[in-house]
Protein backbone atom coordinates (compact mmCIF):
# COMPACT_ATOMS: atom_id res chain seq x y z
CA UNK A 1 0.00 0.00 0.00
CA UNK A 2 1.24 3.94 -0.88
CA UNK A 3 0.79 5.69 2.51
CA UNK A 4 -1.07 8.81 2.26
CA UNK A 5 0.55 11.83 3.99
CA UNK A 6 -1.46 15.07 4.77
CA UNK A 7 0.67 17.88 4.13
CA UNK A 8 -0.56 21.36 5.05
CA UNK A 9 -3.99 19.86 4.75
CA UNK A 10 -3.28 18.37 1.41
CA UNK A 11 -3.19 14.58 1.15
CA UNK A 12 -0.37 13.02 -1.06
CA UNK A 13 0.56 9.56 -2.08
CA UNK A 14 4.05 9.18 -1.10
CA UNK A 15 5.69 5.99 -2.64
CA UNK A 16 8.49 3.81 -2.95
CA UNK A 17 9.69 5.40 0.39
CA UNK A 18 12.33 2.48 0.71
CA UNK A 19 13.28 2.74 -2.77
CA UNK A 20 17.45 3.35 -3.21
CA UNK A 21 17.62 6.22 -5.47
CA UNK A 22 21.41 6.61 -5.05
CA UNK A 23 22.88 3.42 -4.53
CA UNK A 24 26.36 4.79 -4.10
CA UNK A 25 25.12 5.67 -0.18
CA UNK A 26 22.21 3.34 -0.10
CA UNK A 27 20.30 6.56 -0.01
CA UNK A 28 16.54 6.08 -0.37
CA UNK A 29 13.61 7.79 -1.77
CA UNK A 30 12.22 8.61 1.75
CA UNK A 31 15.28 10.26 2.56
CA UNK A 32 15.43 12.88 -0.19
CA UNK A 33 11.71 13.42 0.77
CA UNK A 34 12.92 14.04 4.37
CA UNK A 35 15.50 16.23 2.57
CA UNK A 36 13.48 18.46 1.01
CA UNK A 37 10.79 18.33 3.68
CA UNK A 38 13.60 19.89 6.36
CA UNK A 39 15.20 22.84 3.32
CA UNK A 40 11.60 23.62 2.54
CA UNK A 41 12.11 26.93 3.80
CA UNK A 42 15.40 28.06 2.30
CA UNK A 43 14.54 26.08 -1.47
CA UNK A 44 10.73 27.28 -1.65
CA UNK A 45 11.62 31.28 -2.00
CA UNK A 46 14.06 30.46 -5.29
CA UNK A 47 11.34 28.09 -6.36
CA UNK A 48 8.49 30.80 -6.00
CA UNK A 49 6.95 32.46 -9.07
CA UNK A 50 9.18 30.33 -11.59
CA UNK A 51 7.67 28.23 -13.83
CA UNK A 52 9.45 24.84 -13.42
CA UNK A 53 11.12 22.18 -15.77
CA UNK A 54 11.58 18.95 -14.14
CA UNK A 55 14.59 16.57 -14.84
CA UNK A 56 13.25 13.32 -13.66
CA UNK A 57 15.29 10.09 -12.32
CA UNK A 58 12.84 7.28 -10.77
CA UNK A 59 15.28 4.91 -10.84
CA UNK A 60 18.22 6.71 -9.84
CA UNK A 61 20.70 8.52 -12.00
CA UNK A 62 21.69 4.93 -13.82
CA UNK A 63 18.12 4.76 -14.74
CA UNK A 64 16.14 6.10 -17.46
CA UNK A 65 16.62 10.18 -17.42
CA UNK A 66 14.34 12.26 -18.92
CA UNK A 67 13.99 16.40 -19.02
CA UNK A 68 10.31 17.71 -19.12
CA UNK A 69 8.77 21.35 -18.59
CA UNK A 70 4.92 20.15 -19.11
CA UNK A 71 3.03 19.18 -15.88
CA UNK A 72 3.37 15.65 -15.03
CA UNK A 73 0.91 13.43 -15.52
CA UNK A 74 -1.47 13.61 -12.49
CA UNK A 75 -0.41 17.08 -11.72
CA UNK A 76 -2.97 17.94 -9.04
CA UNK A 77 -5.74 20.39 -9.38
CA UNK A 78 -4.17 22.19 -6.47
CA UNK A 79 -0.91 22.53 -8.01
CA UNK A 80 -0.30 26.18 -9.55
CA UNK A 81 0.67 25.96 -13.19
CA UNK A 82 1.33 29.16 -15.57
CA UNK A 83 1.16 29.98 -18.88
CA UNK A 84 4.40 30.95 -20.45
CA UNK A 85 5.64 31.36 -23.35
CA UNK A 86 7.48 28.42 -25.91
CA UNK A 87 7.68 30.45 -28.78
CA UNK A 88 6.59 33.53 -30.62
CA UNK A 89 2.82 32.13 -31.34
CA UNK A 90 2.59 29.06 -28.62
CA UNK A 91 1.79 29.05 -24.98
CA UNK A 92 2.40 26.08 -22.83
CA UNK A 93 1.73 25.34 -19.49
CA UNK A 94 3.98 24.39 -16.90
CA UNK A 95 4.55 24.06 -12.84
CA UNK A 96 5.15 26.21 -9.89
CA UNK A 97 6.10 24.93 -6.44
CA UNK A 98 5.37 27.53 -4.25
CA UNK A 99 4.57 25.41 -0.68
CA UNK A 100 5.41 22.60 1.15
CA UNK A 101 2.61 20.47 0.13
CA UNK A 102 3.43 21.25 -3.77
CA UNK A 103 7.51 20.58 -2.98
CA UNK A 104 6.88 16.79 -1.63
CA UNK A 105 4.38 16.29 -4.33
CA UNK A 106 7.46 16.87 -6.93
CA UNK A 107 10.43 15.45 -4.60
CA UNK A 108 7.67 12.47 -4.75
CA UNK A 109 8.85 12.47 -8.62
CA UNK A 110 12.29 12.07 -8.10
CA UNK A 111 13.29 15.12 -9.61
CA UNK A 112 16.01 18.24 -10.38
CA UNK A 113 14.23 21.47 -9.90
CA UNK A 114 15.55 23.52 -12.69
CA UNK A 115 14.67 27.34 -13.20
CA UNK A 116 14.35 30.25 -15.08
CA UNK A 117 16.15 34.45 -14.65
CA UNK A 118 12.68 35.53 -14.85
CA UNK A 119 9.58 34.91 -12.87
CA UNK A 120 6.17 33.95 -14.18
CA UNK A 121 4.19 37.72 -14.04
CA UNK A 122 6.94 38.94 -16.26
CA UNK A 123 8.38 36.19 -18.67
CA UNK A 124 11.73 36.99 -20.37
CA UNK A 125 12.20 39.93 -17.81
CA UNK A 126 15.18 38.85 -15.81
CA UNK A 127 15.42 39.65 -12.14
CA UNK A 128 18.68 37.69 -12.25
CA UNK A 129 21.90 36.92 -14.29
CA UNK A 130 23.32 33.42 -13.70
CA UNK A 131 27.26 32.59 -14.92
CA UNK A 132 28.12 28.38 -15.33
CA UNK A 133 31.15 27.55 -14.45
CA UNK A 134 32.82 24.34 -15.96
CA UNK A 135 35.68 22.83 -15.85
CA UNK A 136 37.05 20.83 -18.36
CA UNK A 137 39.83 18.24 -17.08
CA UNK A 138 42.25 18.18 -15.84
CA UNK A 139 40.89 21.66 -14.36
CA UNK A 140 38.05 20.52 -11.38
CA UNK A 141 36.39 23.16 -9.13
CA UNK A 142 39.21 24.67 -7.51
CA UNK A 143 40.10 26.13 -10.93
CA UNK A 144 36.47 27.53 -11.36
CA UNK A 145 36.85 29.20 -8.02
CA UNK A 146 39.95 31.30 -9.57
CA UNK A 147 37.25 31.99 -12.17
CA UNK A 148 34.50 32.84 -9.74
CA UNK A 149 36.80 35.54 -7.77
CA UNK A 150 37.64 36.95 -11.44
CA UNK A 151 34.35 37.59 -12.52
CA UNK A 152 33.02 38.80 -8.85
CA UNK A 153 35.57 41.44 -9.15
CA UNK A 154 34.58 42.50 -12.33
CA UNK A 155 30.72 42.43 -11.56
CA UNK A 156 31.47 44.72 -8.63
CA UNK A 157 33.24 47.15 -11.18
CA UNK A 158 29.88 47.27 -12.36
CA UNK A 159 28.18 48.07 -9.71
CA UNK A 160 27.11 44.62 -9.58
CA UNK A 161 26.70 41.91 -6.49
CA UNK A 162 27.68 38.16 -6.89
CA UNK A 163 26.79 35.33 -5.17
CA UNK A 164 27.61 31.75 -5.29
CA UNK A 165 26.63 28.16 -5.24
CA UNK A 166 28.02 24.52 -6.52
CA UNK A 167 26.56 23.45 -9.31
CA UNK A 168 25.69 19.76 -7.75
CA UNK A 169 28.34 18.46 -10.30
CA UNK A 170 31.69 19.59 -11.65
CA UNK A 171 31.16 23.21 -11.08
CA UNK A 172 30.09 26.60 -9.64
CA UNK A 173 27.40 28.89 -10.78
CA UNK A 174 27.87 32.53 -10.09
CA UNK A 175 24.37 34.27 -9.36
CA UNK A 176 23.54 38.00 -10.04
CA UNK A 177 20.74 39.94 -8.62
CA UNK A 178 18.88 42.35 -11.22
CA UNK A 179 16.64 45.28 -11.53
CA UNK A 180 14.12 43.47 -13.86
CA UNK A 181 16.32 43.63 -17.40
CA UNK A 182 14.91 41.95 -20.95
CA UNK A 183 16.62 38.46 -21.36
CA UNK A 184 18.15 39.02 -24.16
CA UNK A 185 20.07 42.47 -22.63
CA UNK A 186 21.69 40.51 -19.91
CA UNK A 187 22.64 37.50 -21.85
CA UNK A 188 24.60 40.24 -24.19
CA UNK A 189 26.38 41.48 -21.04
CA UNK A 190 26.85 38.26 -19.88
CA UNK A 191 28.74 37.14 -22.81
CA UNK A 192 30.94 40.51 -23.00
CA UNK A 193 32.09 39.46 -19.55
CA UNK A 194 32.79 35.82 -21.19
CA UNK A 195 34.98 37.40 -23.40
CA UNK A 196 36.52 39.80 -21.39
CA UNK A 197 37.86 37.18 -18.83
CA UNK A 198 39.14 35.08 -21.88
CA UNK A 199 41.33 37.98 -23.29
CA UNK A 200 42.41 38.97 -19.52
CA UNK A 201 43.48 35.20 -18.30
CA UNK A 202 43.87 33.18 -21.77
CA UNK A 203 44.95 30.04 -19.87
CA UNK A 204 42.27 29.42 -17.84
CA UNK A 205 39.10 31.25 -18.76
CA UNK A 206 37.38 29.76 -22.19
CA UNK A 207 34.06 31.69 -23.56
CA UNK A 208 33.24 29.02 -26.14
CA UNK A 209 31.68 25.58 -25.66
CA UNK A 210 34.29 23.85 -28.28
CA UNK A 211 35.54 20.63 -26.95
CA UNK A 212 38.78 20.69 -28.28
CA UNK A 213 39.50 23.91 -26.48
CA UNK A 214 38.32 22.86 -22.67
CA UNK A 215 41.10 20.58 -21.41
CA UNK A 216 42.72 22.62 -18.71
CA UNK A 217 40.22 25.35 -19.16
CA UNK A 218 37.17 26.61 -17.46
CA UNK A 219 33.83 27.49 -19.80
CA UNK A 220 32.14 30.43 -18.68
CA UNK A 221 28.55 29.57 -19.72
CA UNK A 222 27.18 32.54 -20.30
CA UNK A 223 23.87 31.47 -22.80
CA UNK A 224 21.52 30.28 -19.54
CA UNK A 225 20.71 33.51 -19.47
CA UNK A 226 18.37 33.29 -22.50
CA UNK A 227 14.74 33.31 -21.75
CA UNK A 228 14.04 29.96 -22.80
CA UNK A 229 17.09 28.47 -20.49
CA UNK A 230 16.89 27.42 -16.93
CA UNK A 231 19.83 26.78 -14.16
CA UNK A 232 19.57 24.03 -11.63
CA UNK A 233 17.97 25.97 -8.85
CA UNK A 234 19.52 26.51 -5.37
CA UNK A 235 19.09 23.43 -2.58
CA UNK A 236 18.64 20.71 -5.89
CA UNK A 237 19.89 17.52 -5.28
CA UNK A 238 21.49 16.18 -8.76
CA UNK A 239 20.85 13.00 -10.74
CA UNK A 240 24.30 11.91 -9.23
CA UNK A 241 25.65 8.77 -8.39
CA UNK A 242 25.78 10.43 -4.68
CA UNK A 243 22.99 12.73 -3.13
CA UNK A 244 24.87 16.08 -4.04
CA UNK A 245 23.20 19.16 -3.53
CA UNK A 246 23.72 22.56 -5.94
CA UNK A 247 24.38 24.13 -2.42
CA UNK A 248 25.49 28.09 -1.95
CA UNK A 249 28.64 28.52 -0.77
CA UNK A 250 30.13 31.98 1.10
CA UNK A 251 33.26 33.78 -0.78
CA UNK A 252 35.52 32.63 1.83
CA UNK A 253 34.87 28.76 0.74
CA UNK A 254 35.48 29.65 -2.78
CA UNK A 255 38.75 31.66 -1.91
CA UNK A 256 40.07 29.28 0.35
CA UNK A 257 38.87 25.66 -1.42
CA UNK A 258 42.11 23.69 -1.56
CA UNK A 259 40.99 20.50 -3.59
CA UNK A 260 37.27 19.39 -5.04
CA UNK A 261 36.31 17.97 -1.99
CA UNK A 262 36.30 20.88 -0.43
CA UNK A 263 33.18 22.14 -2.65
CA UNK A 264 31.25 18.66 -2.39
CA UNK A 265 28.06 18.61 -0.03
CA UNK A 266 25.79 15.98 0.01
CA UNK A 267 22.12 16.35 1.37
CA UNK A 268 23.36 15.52 5.33
CA UNK A 269 25.51 18.45 4.75
CA UNK A 270 23.04 20.86 4.71
CA UNK A 271 20.72 21.28 7.50
CA UNK A 272 23.82 22.25 9.43
CA UNK A 273 25.07 24.78 6.65
CA UNK A 274 21.78 26.13 6.77
CA UNK A 275 21.74 26.62 10.73
CA UNK A 276 25.34 27.97 10.53
CA UNK A 277 24.88 30.33 7.67
CA UNK A 278 21.21 30.63 7.12
CA UNK A 279 20.47 30.78 3.29
CA UNK A 280 23.69 32.08 1.58
CA UNK A 281 21.98 33.64 -1.19
CA UNK A 282 19.25 35.64 0.51
CA UNK A 283 20.75 38.67 -0.87
CA UNK A 284 19.37 37.45 -3.98
CA UNK A 285 15.85 38.39 -2.30
CA UNK A 286 17.15 42.23 -1.18
CA UNK A 287 15.84 44.41 -4.15
CA UNK A 288 18.57 46.92 -2.30
CA UNK A 289 21.44 44.42 -4.19
CA UNK A 290 19.81 44.24 -7.10
CA UNK A 291 21.68 46.57 -9.90
CA UNK A 292 20.52 47.94 -13.06
CA UNK A 293 22.62 46.28 -15.71
CA UNK A 294 25.28 48.67 -16.99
Amino acid sequence: MTPITDVEGRRLALSNLEKVIHPATGTTKGEILHYYATTAEAILPHLRNRPLSFLRYPDGPDGEVFFTKNPPPGTPSWVRTVEVPRSEDKQARQVVVEDLASLMWAANLVVEFHTPQWQADEPGMADRMVFDLDPGAPATVVECCAVALWLRERLAADGLHAYAKTSGSKGLHILVPLERTPSEQVSAYAKTLAVEGEAAEPGLILHRMKRSLRPGKVFVDHSQNSSKKTTATPYTLRARTEPTVSAPVSWEEVGEAGSPADLVFRIDDIAPRLERYGDLLGPLFDPGRAGPLP
